[in-house]
């Protein structure tokens, strides 16, 4: 699933192309994806400019000049494509969503296994969306601190893996970044989420900035179902650390494998990937499975 420095590409892209057009023409193709898409959808779009947009956590918000936002939610493996003005789109069977502008941009809402989510609200509400409301600080945002996140998870009895993919904690992160900003903290993915001491969590909030601002200058990771709105794909993969790369060597540890290599464990079902050697368990720390 796209996380946030995907999602702040593909929005970024959006941006780029789409801000400042007016929308001519609306197609729907389905009633909806992961939920049904609101019914007039097509009316409250058509003839609108667009005048905005944002990114909360793994959400996009376009902003429209007739006081709505409507909000984008990738999924599992939605990606949006554009075809600029000139160019005419490439048909594809799970495009379920697209518009034109009045200067010829295609936007096109691809999701395959359809767990996306597409909606339309007040501007002025977004906050107060059902999907939104719940969601903890932006972590590349001052309410993102150390202080925060003490707050955070000083009750919480999970992995503090868990705790950072849980999107009330930090909005936006998942299971590769949470893996690969554990990993620059020194920190084990098992460890209990309450038991951090201070100078952990101070650690992890800054490892939790860096990996997501050098992931967004590289153009978001290129995951399988992945790309930019251009079609250009990310290439942060390339400098995963851990995730990803089970049993090879460290890039940390001197000679690469002195550690034994990078070890994968399941985390509520999903693969944490970690260090043997940079992420240590203290002794008597305790642990969480999910």
């Amino acid at each position: 699933m796209p996380e946030l420095p995907e999602v702040e590409t593909v929005m970024r892209g959006m941006r780029l192309h789409l801000d400042g057009r007016t929308i001519a023409r609306v197609t729907v193709r389905r009633e909806g994806m992961r939920t049904p898409f609101p019914p007039d959808l097509a009316r409250r779009l058509e003839g609108a400019q667009i005048c905005d947009f944002a990114r909360r956590g793994k959400y996009i918000l376009m902003r429209l000049d007739t006081g709505e936002s409507m909000l984008l939610h990738l999924g599992m493996s939605g990606r949006v494509l554009l075809s600029l003005p000139g160019k005419a789109p490439v048909p594809d069977r799970h495009e379920h969503l697209s518009f034109e502008t009045t200067d010829g941009t295609h936007f096109g809402l691809i999701d395959p296994r359809r767990f996306g989510t597409v909606d339309v609200m007040p501007t002025a509400d977004e906050g107060k969306h059902r999907l939104l409301v719940r969601l903890g600080p932006e972590p590349l945002g001052n309410g993102f601190s150390q202080e925060w996140l003490h707050q955070a998870i000083a009750r919480r009895k999970t992995s503090i893996k868990a705790a950072l993919m849980d999107q009330s904690v930090v909005a936006g992160i998942g299971n590769i970044y949470a893996s690969e900003a554990l990993f620059r903290a020194g920190i084990h993915p098992a460890r209990m989420a309450c038991g951090l001491e201070a100078a952990e969590e101070a650690r992890l909030v800054e490892a939790i900035r860096t990996v997501l601002e050098e992931a967004i200058a590289a153009g978001g990771s290129s995951l399988r179902d992945y790309a930019q709105p251009d079609g250009e794909l990310g290439y942060f993969q390339h400098a995963w650390r851990v995730y990803g790369r089970a049993w090879q060597g460290c890039p940390d540890c001197p000679g690469g494998k002195v550690c034994g290599g990078v070890v994968r464990i399941e985390q509520a079902g999903r693969s944490t990937f970690f260090c043997p050697r940079r992420q240590v368990l203290p002794a008597g720390a305790p642990t969480a499975a999910g």
